[in-house]
């Protein structure tokens, strides 16, 4: 079992409680899912911010001259402090012309030993207040903590009159909304030395969802009969593998999801980067990722942006946002690139599944000639097989399971060189 987050928003293992948002009485109900994405991952996007210390180089964030230096206890380690230089840059500020009442952040950043990143964001309220900082998340893609790497991890208990942070998912206050926001990077590394971690991008969906239950049925997108061929891993062969990570395979469907990815991309780990894996076990790309993305204030695998930001380390560009519908996944899989997606629902309502999930994920692959989504699904009908984890589920019943209980929340893994389809409407990616 996978510890649960406190409020909105799905998440890793099939047995996760989560809720969706709930917008107070005070606050109108909106009738649509408001959805934007913002990122900023070029040498022009970077210069448009505000630095501290931090320099452009390549299209990228990296050191310049430090601005001061941290004392960071590892809560995980052995409790003793470690001195960092830091350095951090602001975004600009983006205004919503809705109220966004969540927001999460993504990033792609290399972190050699003894360096990490700290993603943050703060934002004005509908009453005219600032925020304060609220931390999304404090990443290192290694885990070597004699180099100085620390143990990766969400912040819990920030909670305030303006907002909270559920994990890796900042939610306005009951009756709050944010009309603007913008994100802070901030770069580690050991005093001392010499290594930076490289930020290639940053970003953030923000969103107003709708309290509804049922959404109608989405029009046909164009990819009827397109199948990717991604690998499929299930998640039940790994069941009491490396417990230390999440209890094992029976919570890693997120990792799961993000290992049949990469391959599908051919940038899942070496076997000299398996090595530590037992020989045994078959898929230790999916070891590989568990441990690469495990939370260790959540206790959990599941952490959005944290398997974004693994993906990321692989030489790919990944983020997390939300769609409106199917028609839109439609066009992910015209371009070639597999979606991650967020669902919850009961047992009997997802035809097929063979049973019931307070939070789950897996990859949409394609769609059937009638529209029908083709998955990979690492919970694999909990049959301990990879052979069970292509399957199809009626397109009305998935897109209620997904769109309602999630917001449409999505990973999107895609190779640097591959364009992301045309946006229309609300800019979601």
């Amino acid at each position: 079992m996978t510890a649960a987050r406190p409020l909105a928003a799905l998440i890793s293992g099939v047995v996760v409680l989560s809720l969706a948002t709930v917008p107070s009485e005070a606050t109108k109900v909106p009738q649509r899912s408001d959805i934007t994405y913002q990122t900023w991952t070029s040498s022009a996007d970077f210069l448009s911010g505000t630095p501290a210390g931090t320099t452009v180089t390549g299209d990228s964030l990296t050191f310049g001259t430090a601005t001061g230096t941290t004392s960071y206890v590892d809560p995980f380690g052995d409790g003793s402090a470690k001195s960092y230089d830091r350095t951090s840059w602001t975004s600009p500020l983006v205004p919503t012309s809705y109220g966004l009442t969540e927001l999460i952040a993504s990033w792609n950043a290399t972190t050699p030993p003894g360096t990490w990143v700290e993603v943050a964001m703060a934002g004005r309220t509908d009453l005219g207040a600032t925020t304060k900082w609220y931390v999304l998340g404090r990443w290192s893609g290694g885990d070597d903590t004699s180099a100085g790497d620390i143990h990766r991890t969400s912040v819990p208990s920030q909670g305030d009159t303006n907002g909270s942070v559920a994990v890796d998912t900042f939610v306005a206050a009951t009756g709050r909304s944010l009309s603007s926001w913008q994100l802070k990077v901030s770069l580690y590394r050991l005093s001392g030395t010499t290594q930076s971690p490289v930020v290639r991008s940053v970003g953030a969906m923000a969103s107003r969802l709708p309290s509804v239950k049922k959404v109608p049925v989405s029009p046909p997108g164009g990819a009827a009969g397109q199948v990717l061929d991604v690998p499929t891993y299930s998640q039940e062969t790994h069941i009491g593998h490396y417990p230390q990570w999440d209890g094992g395979g029976e919570a890693w469907c997120s990792a799961t999801s993000t290992a049949m990815v990469l391959d599908y991309y051919g940038a899942g780990p070496t076997a000299a980067e398996t090595a530590w894996v037992d020989p045994a076990d078959a898929d230790p790309q999916v070891d590989h990722a568990a441990r690469s993305v495990f939370d260790y204030a959540y206790d959990g695998a599941g952490n959005w942006p944290f398997n974004t930001a693994y993906a990321g380390t692989r030489g790919l560009d990944a983020f997390v946002t939300r769609l409106g519908s199917l028609t839109e996944a439609e066009q992910f899989i015209k371009a070639g690139i597999p979606l991650i997606a967020s669902l919850s629902f009961k047992k009997g309502d997802l035809p097929g599944a063979g049973y019931g999930t307070n939070g789950h994920l897996m990859v949409i692959v394609g769609f059937d000639a009638a529209g029908n989504v083709v998955v990979n699904d690492p919970a694999s009908h909990l049959i301990a097989s990879n052979d069970q984890v292509r399957t199809t589920y009626d397109r009305e019943a998935f897109e209620n399971a997904w769109v309602p209980h999630s917001g449409g929340l999505v990973y999107v893994i895609h190779r640097a060189d591959q364009p992301l389809p045309a946006r229309t409407g609300q800019t979601h990616w």
